[in-house]
C-alpha cells in the first residue's frame, strides 16, 4: 500500500481552486492524451457526478483542455486554454451527465479523435490531491495512475508476447516496479501496462513496438 504523506493531502503546486477538480481533472487529460500517437483532432469530455455538477465553476472544463494540450499543473495558461485549443485547432466539448451512476463522483470518460480517424476512449477518476487514476481504455477496465514512468502496450492476447516485451526491458537495465496485464476477452486484444523506476527511453519502446504480435507501443512520463 502506497503511503500519503502530508504533501499529497494538501496537495501540489497549481493553478485553480480545486486540487481535485482542476489538478485532477489536468491530470486526467493529460494522461489520456500521451495515449494517442497522432495529433489530437477533436475530444468529447463526458463528465459524471460532481464533475458533471461544478465543472465550469471549478475550472474543470479549463483544466480538462489545458491536459490535453500538454500543459501542466502550474501553467498560468490554464485559464486560457479555450483560446489556446482554438488557435491550436483543438475541437472540444463538454456532456454533463447527471443521470448516470458512477463508482466516484469525480469521473470524466475522454473521446478522442485524431488526425488519422482513429479514436481512443479514456476513462479516468480525480482521487484528490491533484492525483489521478486511469480506470479505463478503449471499453478495457485498467488501473494506472502516472506516477511512475509508464510504457502501455495494445498486442494480440499469445503466448510468448509478454515474455518478448519484459527481455526488451531487461536488455535496456530497466527495472519493472508494476506490470498489470488486462484483456479484452481471451486470445484477442491484450493491454500490459508496465510501470518502472527510472525513464523508459525511446530506443525500447521502438523495440517493444516492433516485436511480433505487438500493435502498438506508449510511452507515458512520471507526471
Amino acid at each position: 500500500m502506497k503511503t500519503i504523506s502530508v504533501f499529497d493531502i494538501i496537495g501540489p503546486n497549481m493553478i485553480g481552486p480545486s486540487s481535485s477538480h482542476t489538478a485532477g481533472a489536468l491530470r486526467i487529460a493529460h494522461l489520456a492524451r500521451n495515449m494517442v500517437k497522432g495529433e489530437v483532432a477533436s475530444v468529447k469530455f463526458i463528465l459524471y457526478g460532481s464533475f458533471a455538477q461544478t465543472y465550469k465553476g471549478h475550472g474543470t472544463d479549463k483544466a480538462l483542455v489545458a491536459g490535453m494540450l500538454g500543459l501542466s499543473t502550474e501553467d498560468h495558461r490554464i485559464k486560457d486554454s479555450f483560446e489556446l485549443a482554438r488557435k491550436n485547432g483543438l475541437e472540444y466539448s463538454f456532456e454533463p451527465n447527471m443521470l448516470e451512476k458512477v463508482d466516484h463522483p469525480n469521473t470524466v470518460n475522454i473521446l478522442i479523435l485524431d488526425d488519422k480517424g482513429e479514436t481512443t476512449q479514456v476513462k479516468g477518476i480525480s482521487i484528490g490531491g491533484g492525483r489521478a487514476v486511469i480506470q479505463e481504455i478503449n471499453g478495457v477496465e485498467i488501473n494506472f495512475s502516472g506516477e511512475y514512468h509508464t510504457v502501455i502496450i495494445y498486442h494480440k492476447d499469445l503466448p510468448g508476447v509478454v515474455a518478448n516485451i519484459t527481455k526488451v526491458l531487461s536488455d535496456h537495465n530497466i527495472n519493472i516496479a508494476f506490470m498489470k496485464l488486462y484483456r479484452e476477452t481471451r486470445g484477442s486484444i491484450a493491454y500490459s501496462i508496465i510501470e518502472a523506476d527510472e525513464p523508459i527511453n525511446e530506443e525500447a519502446v521502438n523495440k517493444i513496438e516492433n516485436l511480433p504480435n505487438v500493435e502498438k507501443a506508449m510511452l507515458i512520463e512520471k507526471f
